[in-house]
């Protein structure tokens, strides 16, 4: 007898077809029948994660590595907790599909007090939050669902945002068609008449600037701009820089790649060559305060073209409905006509000295930099992780995974649980500090479960280095419980699949680093550092935080 085909399976054959083979999340009733299909399905495999929270982050890490990710809770209980990770989600353009199993729509018709309410009979005061977070959402129902469930994905992917689906118990069970084709992803293309406008408006700025800088950002990424912008930038003699989300998005050995810009907080290289060109052109830009040092970039609209995903800007003028990609392509064309200065020579690299005995954070990251392997997922949590990778010269191929807008510290454990998910054969190279690591360890559990073999450095600064240094050094509330970090694997998994060091001394870190070019099992390193040791960058962006925060 042909099993029925439903609802349930026309879902998980549409998130197949867009490259989501895993879908995170915990059960609850009112999702379990739904996740029998999910056990059933050939393509799409089921990762339970600690809580929902945790699996929120889990499928963002993915996405940012496979291109989109999907998440399952249940209703109200389950979605509430996951609403956190999907804010981080939509504010860093990180499209995941968030899926609620729900009560039948029976039960919701008819009112009644079903647990995980708000016991009032309405049904839609969780869907009503996640609209705020959503690009698009839809309640299924028998008739509309593979419907909306094409239009949210299409939404979502187009958009690069999260999508919300309720998916009632009954309706994940109703008949289906299985999809005929496959979802058409693209913006559409501007009229011609604003692409001949843009090109006119850009030609006249870029005719006198022989100087040119580019700044890109992680929206390039995040709308797949990065092969054409590594074309462009190998091909024209141009100083281009990334801001912190966007580190990975060029090879950091080629020729004209300046570093890492932070505003005034950058080197002074590197802001001269951004900054003092005549023209500069930024693609996918985001000027958050802790990645411009309390807003200190200096690029006035005069002397800028903007590239964003739905329009651009040439000096103060905007082209709406212009893809990045058209906006890109016009500008490397008129570029290639046009005889450029050179970018500025980078000062010869003389090494500052670096201390070989207790570690801090300057030959932490020193010792990091050497360990680095082409290919490279690096994930650094909020805080002197991340801005300490600021610092990092990334070798071919390296990403580095970062939350610095939303910056919801723990985020860091769980994504690097589902980047490495997404992509089993790279390394995985987590920096988190102590404080964050308590929010989400429980999904180190998962971790071993799954085999994985993340190297996870622990910086152990004795709690939130990085609220002391903006506000309340000594103050109790910065303080954190101790753990005993390096029995904390063992206890997450019955069996031996993980080990763990501590380690004070640099040596010691580049003798462990030394033997995990290819590790075969979870790895801790609890690196213990002096409690108010900053990297440079954040120290002056802690500055900066706190006077703004003064008023």
């Amino acid at each position: 007898m042909q099993t029925l085909y439903t609802v349930a399976d026309y879902l998980l054959d549409r998130l197949a077809g867009c490259g989501i083979r895993h879908l995170f999340g915990v059960p609850g009733d009112y999702n379990l029948q739904f996740l029998d299909n999910v056990i059933d399905h050939t393509e799409v495999g089921w990762v339970g994660c600690a809580n929902e929270l945790n699996a929120a982050y889990a499928a963002d890490g993915y996405a940012r590595v496979a291109g989109a990710g999907a998440l399952l809770t249940t209703f109200g209980v389950g979605e509430l907790s996951a609403l956190n990770g999907l804010a981080g989600s939509y504010a860093e353009y990180v499209p995941v599909l968030h899926i609620v199993g729900a009560p039948c729509t029976g039960a919701q018709r008819r009112g009644e007090l079903m647990h995980h309410t708000l016991g009032d009979g309405d049904f839609q005061h969780f869907y009503r939050m996640s609209q705020t977070l959503s690009v698009a959402s839809a309640v299924l129902d028998e008739q509309n669902a593979c419907h909306e469930i094409d239009r949210i994905l299409t939404t979502m992917l187009i958009a690069q945002r999260p999508g919300y689906l309720m998916l009632p118990a009954d309706v994940a069970k109703c008949p289906a068609v299985p999809p005929s084709g496959t979802l058409l992803v693209r913006q559409p293309d501007a009229p011609e008449e604003v692409v001949s406008a843009f090109r006119q408006h850009a030609r006249e700025m870029l005719k006198n600037s022989s100087r040119l800088s580019l700044l890109a950002d992680f929206l390039a990424n995040r709308f797949g701009l990065q092969p054409l912008l590594q074309r462009w930038m190998a091909e024209t003699p141009m100083a281009h820089a990334t801001m912190l989300m966007g580190k990975g998005l060029f090879s950091e050995q080629q020729a004209g790649f300046v570093g890492t810009y932070s505003a005034g907080a950058s080197s002074e290289f590197v802001r001269q060559a951004i900054e003092e060109a005549d023209t500069v052109i930024c693609v996918g830009t985001r000027f958050v305060d802790t990645l411009t040092a309390g807003f200190t970039q200096q690029l006035t609209q005069d002397r800028t073209i903007e590239v964003q995903p739905q329009a651009s800007r040439v000096g103060r003028t905007w082209f709406s409905g212009l893809s990045m990609e058209q906006a890109i392509m016009t500008l490397r064309e008129l570029c290639q006509a046009q005889a450029l200065s050179p970018p500025p020579a980078k000062p010869a690299n003389l090494p500052s000295p670096v201390e070989r005995g207790a570690l801090t954070q300057h030959n932490f990251w020193h010792t990091v930099q050497q360990a680095l392997q082409p290919g490279d997922l690096i994930l650094a949590d909020q805080g002197t992780a991340a801005f300490g990778a600021a610092s990092l010269t990334l070798p071919e191929g390296a990403e580095l995974l970062v939350q610095p807008l939303w910056g919801s510290i723990g985020y860091s454990l769980p994504a690097a649980f589902g980047a490495q998910t997404a992509a089993p054969e790279r390394r995985v190279i987590l920096i988190t500090g102590d404080g964050a690591a308590q929010l989400t360890i429980q999904e180190l559990g998962s971790m071993l479960r799954d085999g994985q073999t993340p190297i996870i450095l622990l910086l152990n600064n004795d709690g939130y280095t990085v609220e002391r240094a903006i506000h309340g050094e000594k103050q109790r509330y910065n303080d954190i419980a101790s753990w005993n970090w390096t029995r904390i694997p063992h206890a997450f998994n019955v069996s031996e699949q993980a080990q763990a060091w501590r380690v004070t001394q640099a040596v010691q870190l580049e003798e462990i680093l030394a033997r995990l070019a290819r590790p075969q099992r979870l790895t801790l390193i609890e690196v213990m550092l002096p409690k108010a040791d900053l990297p440079e960058l954040l120290r002056t962006i802690t500055q900066a935080l706190e006077s703004r925060n003064s008023g």
